[in-house]
């Protein structure tokens, strides 16, 4: 087994659009944030055709049958208090969203695969991984 990712929407996005190569991820062990799924399907019902809306739908569901979808608990709502204190902290807004699936890493023992560069999650606390 390869490495343990949780991959952010645009990943899930630019898999959508084969704008990367599928085949650098199949050794790994997959995982996305429940709420990715809530932002991919904005992206479902925004759609600007019907024919487009059930494209992203099979997308989705094909993608989802080989991901593990990790719903928010209480464990991770820890981790996401403790991301959120350490932004505050350090005086760096992040949104939500990200912080979310910062805190299903450190939950799950996972590396964030995300092609946005604004996420900046790197000057957060590396003790978060501990149990809560």
């Amino acid at each position: 087994m390869g490495r343990r990712l949780i991959l952010d929407i645009n990943i899930l996005i630019a898999y959508e659009r084969g704008a990367i190569d599928r085949s650098a991820l199949d050794d790994d062990e997959l995982a996305v944030a429940a709420v990715s799924i809530a932002e991919y399907r904005v992206g479902i019902e925004l759609a600007d055709t019907a024919v487009r809306a059930a494209d992203r739908s099979r997308s989705l569901s094909a993608m989802t049958s080989v991901l593990d979808v990790l719903d928010y608990t209480e464990s991770t709502a820890v981790y996401h208090a403790r991301l959120i204190a350490a932004s505050r902290r350090i005086g760096r807004h992040r949104g939500a969203h990200d912080l979310i699936i910062a805190a299903h890493a450190a939950e799950t023992g996972r590396i964030i695969i995300s092609r946005d560069s604004k996420v900046r999650l790197a000057d957060l606390p590396d003790d978060l991984a501990l149990e809560p």
